[in-house]
Formats: C-alpha cells, sequence, structure tokens
C-alpha cells in the first residue's frame, strides 16, 4: 500500500518481490519495511540521483539494520514478521468509527482508504461533531453513492467533544468491536483483519490498539512531532494485563500512552458500554484537551482486561506541519496528560499509595531528558515546547475539573427518534441513489512503490 503522492519521501515496500526506489528528492526516504505485509521497521534510506535497483535496495536495508541474527530475520521475513492468523475463533464484527469537525476533504480522504479494508464484515460510522455546516453529511453521501457495499451511518452530535461523538456512536454501533480512528489518517488495507487477530488471540483481551505511523514530513515541524515521540509505539506485538502479563515498568498502568492513542484504538464494545464509554469530561473539545482515549485503556486494565498492541494494525497519520499548531498541540497533550491522571486517580483512589511511591520516578519519566519520553529529542529540541508541556501539566487536573463541572446530561433514552426509527441528524446507507459508481472495495485506490504523502 502507497499513500497518496506529495512533497514526502516516504515509502512502504515489501520484501516479498521486493522493488526498488525512484529518485527523490533531497536524496533521503524513509521506508516502512514489510515482509508479507507485516510491518517490520522503519528506515531512513539514503537514494542516489538515478534511484535504487531492488538488490541494491535490498544491500541498504541490510547495512541499516545491521549484521545480527535480528536483522537477518527482518530481512528474511522471520520471526514476528511472518507471523499468521494464530486463533481459530470467529472474527468478530467490526463498527468503524470516525469523529471529525469541519474538515470533509480529510473526511473523504479516510473513507476511501477504508473502503479498500480487507474485511468480511464491518460497518462505518461518522460522527459529526459541532458543525458548522453540512460539508461532512454531503461526503458521506457522496461517499455512500460510490460504496454501495459498504454500510455507512451519519450521525451528528451538536456538543463539542471527541468523547461525546464517540459515545453517540457507540449508543448505535452493532458491530462486537469498536474500533476509533481519526478522520486525518488512512488506514491500511489489513487494518481490521489485523485487530481482529489481536482480539482473539487471548480470552482477556478487551482493547487493541495499533501501529500510527507519519504519513507526512514536508516541513521541519512536522519531524519535531516525531522528535517528541510521535504516535508509533513499536513494532513488536504486546500483551498487557495487571495479572501474568504485568510489564516491568513501576508507573504501570498510569503509563497507557506507551500502548497507543485514539486515532488507532479498538475496545470490546459490551465492555466499553458496561463501563460507562469514554469520559466526556476529557479529549478534544473540552477544557481537558485530550485524555479520554488514555483513561479508557487505564479502565480496561483496572477492570482486568487485557490490552494487546498489535503493529500490523496500522494507519497512517498527518502531522501538523505549522509550527503554530505544533506549540498549540504541545500545550494540548500537556493538559490531557494530567487531566487523565486526574480522571484515574478519581476512579481508583486506591492506587494513590502506588502514586505516591513512585512520584519522584514519574516527573523524571515526564521531565527527565533520559526518559523513555524524551530520548529521543535531539540537542536543538525547541525549549519552548517543552515549556509549553509543562504548562499544559500544570492546567491539567482543574481542567478535568472544569469539564465534568461542564457537562451536559445526555440520556439515550430521552431523545425522540424521527418516523425511521434513527435519530435527529442521522442518516444511513439510501436505497434510490441513482447510478452509483463502481465499489472500490478489493481494489487499492494507489499503487506501491510510489511516495507517501499529500493532502487533499
Amino acid at each position: 500500500m502507497t499513500l497518496p503522492e506529495g512533497p514526502v519521501q516516504a515509502f512502504d515496500v515489501e520484501l516479498t518481490g521486493l522493488r526498488g526506489l525512484p529518485p527523490v528528492d533531497g536524496g533521503r526516504a524513509r521506508v516502512l519495511v514489510r515482509r508479507n505485509g507485516v510491518p517490520l521497521t522503519l528506515c531512513v534510506v539514503d537514494v542516489p540521483p538515478e534511484g535504487l535497483e531492488p538488490a541494491a535496495l535490498a544491500q541498504r536495508l541490510t547495512d541499516l539494520i545491521g549484521p545480527s541474527p535480528a536483522a537477518e530475520a527482518v530481512i528474511a521475513g522471520e520471526g514476528d514478521g511472518a507471523r499468521r492468523r494464530e486463533s481459530a475463533a470467529p472474527r468478530p464484527r467490526m463498527t468503524v468509527q470516525i469523529a471529525t469537525h469541519n474538515r470533509p476533504g480529510l473526511l473523504r480522504r479516510c473513507l476511501d482508504s477504508v473502503a479498500v479494508v480487507d474485511y468480511p464484515a464491518f460497518d462505518v460510522i461518522v460522527i459529526d461533531n459541532a458543525p458548522s455546516d453540512d460539508e461532512a453529511r454531503a461526503a458521506v453521501r457522496d461517499w455512500e453513492r460510490a460504496n454501495p457495499d459498504v454500510a455507512v451511518r451519519y450521525l451528528r452530535e451538536p456538543i463539542a467533544g471527541a468523547a461525546r461523538a464517540h459515545n453517540r456512536g457507540l449508543e448505535v454501533a452493532e458491530g462486537d468491536w469498536v474500533v476509533r480512528t481519526d478522520d486525518d489518517v488512512v488506514v491500511d488495507p489489513q487494518w481490521l483483519g489485523a485487530i481482529a487477530d489481536a482480539a482473539t488471540c487471548a480470552s482477556d483481551v478487551q482493547c487493541v490498539t495499533g501501529l500510527i505511523l507519519a504519513a507526512e514530513f514536508g516541513t521541519a515541524t512536522q519531524d519535531r512531532l516525531e522528535q517528541f515521540g510521535g504516535y508509533a509505539r513499536g513494532f513488536v506485538r504486546r500483551h498487557v494485563d495487571m495479572a501474568a502479563h504485568r510489564p516491568d515498568d513501576p508507573l504501570f498502568p498510569f503509563t497507557t500512552g506507551r500502548l497507543g492513542s485514539g486515532a488507532n484504538i479498538s475496545f470490546d464494545a459490551a465492555r466499553l458500554r458496561a463501563r460507562g464509554g469514554f469520559d466526556d469530561a476529557l479529549g478534544p473539545g473540552t477544557p481537558a484537551k485530550g485524555g479520554e482515549d488514555l483513561l479508557a485503556l487505564f479502565d480496561v486494565l483496572a477492570d482486568g482486561g487485557g490490552v494487546v498492541y498489535e503493529p500490523s494494525a496500522l494507519v497512517w497519520h498527518w502531522n501538523r506541519p505549522d509550527y503554530a499548531s505544533l506549540q498549540q498541540l504541545m500545550y494540548d497533550y500537556g493538559v490531557g496528560v494530567t487531566a487523565y491522571l486526574t480522571a484515574a486517580i478519581m476512579r481508583e483512589p486506591g492506587l494513590v499509595a502506588r502514586i505516591a511511591r513512585n512520584a519522584p520516578r514519574g516527573l523524571w519519566h515526564m521531565l527527565g531528558r533520559s526518559s523513555p519520553k524524551n530520548c529521543a529529542k535531539p540537542r536543538d529540541y525547541p525549549r519552548e515546547l517543552e515549556r509549553l508541556e509543562r504548562r499544559g501539566m500544570l492546567a491539567g487536573p482543574a481542567a478535568y475539573l472544569a469539564g465534568r463541572r461542564s457537562r451536559t446530561p445526555t440520556d439515550p433514552k430521552t431523545r425522540t427518534s424521527n418516523s425511521a426509527g434513527r435519530w435527529p441528524g442521522e442518516c444511513a446507507v439510501a436505497a434510490d441513489h441513482p447510478d452509483p459508481a463502481p465499489p472500490l472495495r478489493g481494489r487499492s485506490p494507489v499503487g506501491r512503490g510510489r511516495a507517501l504523502g499529500g493532502r487533499p
């Protein structure tokens, strides 16, 4: 799979039938390496003006990964990279939930990638959160016409908040699992299949997170986010819980950000509903700015459930290209982290003693230059961004409490449905669309070997 062409020199290559790389602007390419579709590693490759033939690219990859048994396994496609479906359990039905706010172009691109996902049983819910116009509704209707074989539902949630929007979708989701993503991503064709494999790999699994890779590096700002830590969490599957699979991390289970984030996260729908869904005092669109995804992960673990991070469940994300947006993101991140921790402590007060014992290590994790959170930052990483993040951390607890005070009760039983049995603002696939375009399922909209990136 390759994303639409653009100014970025990033590539997605398959070792089985390896192809070369064309000439690239700047002479460097970021290459995702796969074997049989499974992501193995990410490399930065120097590309000469004439490009790289397959044999030369294979040698470059070997040189970068290094002469070790592990490297040889990567190049040969052995080990985790050759993993196949492990469970004979039936694959669950999936409901994909996409929350959007005034970004119809990004929504169309995301939906087009969902249209070619290779999975037998899924539907889509788009939640239009506090929109200022009907552009998202129109985008969904157009997409319905072009993809009549994919069941899609449009919902409008008038009150701002990503958590509120996803709870709105959760009320009507029909899948055994709900799969959250954002409108500024493109999903891999094997995305849902990988989530299903992880969801059925053990009986305690209630949540699956996946790999989020940057689709574009057209500006220095986009690279700064990767230096901050980005959204990727590695290329090895991990299964964690509070019992036999507890990681060697004294801050666990509070460090749920190491497992993934809301652009690529899935839940057992029944268990999520039983826990009350997402905390709507957290997340984008609230004073807390974020953290609803981290708290949902924490709730799974605190309830005794298991979480699997599955790198084969891959999406591509467009990082913010301008510095002003990154400044805001760093502040929002700081607010969201400590708002989440405040919510977690309020939910599990019995863990306060553990937090107190590990407070020095927690501060080091947040602020230490050599901590896992900060060790990837180069020497020239802007101190201003760190100050903004810390200012946000100071504001987080009060922001969460403000969000709790400003909640607007929304009991689905008090809503009035229309004559078609749907909630106001909701539409489903219409049966009378004239002349629908040919379905896209099973046909990739892009080819292999081209550069990743680009915006609609």
